[in-house]
């Protein structure tokens, strides 16, 4: 691992999440094997869910290796254009509340991808999609600084656009807002985002990026292939 950013894997799913195979201590360990140095632990959250004093406290239950710290985080979907969150009231002890562009950010509220393709198809400009999703995205990031971006721009692809389509000023505008928020940026193995231009940007702008599988079964965490090209893509322009 020559990049500092690979000693560790910001995004870790567990069995809180109903999609995920590995417990926290099965996670715990594939990391110390890994030789990891940062894991934070992550489960997806509703509104509705009431396990996170439980999640807080099976995480505080853990057998941790030394030289490994651990870190918590729940992920939260985008609802809407003003960047409210999929979250419920969290108590003390989590640390970064990662967010997610699962679903497109509408003006009344989450959008599924196939929805904004007919949208499109429909005559919705792309530039017009483009200015809401990052308009969205600074107004997530401003009402909760210091948090994480998680897979930022996945749903791209899914609706039919990409990051070329982003264009420059909203890539900076999006990166500068990142660094003034103090928002970290996850590079995600799972869905290979940011892109290199992204991850210039990000650069420039001085944001905080952190690695993370996303994983959801224990023998992927810490390995990486997508983000180790990525961060050579990047250091090599």
């Amino acid at each position: 691992m020559s990049d500092p950013l690979l000693r560790g894997d910001h995004h870790v799913h567990s069995t809180f999440s109903d999609d995920a195979v590995s417990t926290l201590a099965e996670n715990v360990a594939a990391a110390a094997a890994a030789g990891l140095t940062t894991l934070r632990l992550v489960d997806h959250v509703r509104r509705s869910t009431t396990w996170v004093p439980d999640y807080l406290a099976a995480v505080g239950e853990l057998q941790v290796p030394d030289g490994l710290t651990i870190l918590t985080g729940v992920e939260a979907k985008i609802l809407d254009a003003s960047g409210e969150l999929d979250i419920p009231q969290l108590p003390a002890g989590i640390d970064r509340i990662l967010i997610a562009d699962h679903q497109f950010p509408g003006i009344d509220g989450p959008l599924g991808p196939t929805a904004v393709r007919e949208r499109i198809a429909d005559g919705w400009a792309p530039d017009d999609v483009l200015d809401q999703l990052v308009s969205a995205l600074d107004a997530v990031m401003r009402r909760h600084p210091g948090n994480q971006l998680a897979h930022c721009f996945s749903i791209l692809p899914k609706i039919g656009l990409s990051e070329d389509d982003l264009g420059a000023e909203r890539v900076a505008a999006w990166a500068k807002t990142a660094a003034e928020t103090h928002t970290l940026v996850e590079v995600n193995e799972k869905w290979g985002c940011p892109g290199p231009l992204l991850l210039d940007a990000l650069h420039d702008a001085g944001a905080e990026l952190v690695a993370s599988t996303d994983s959801h079964v224990a023998s992927e965490v810490g390995r990486y292939a997508r983000v180790a090209e990525l961060l050579s893509q990047r250091k090599s322009r």
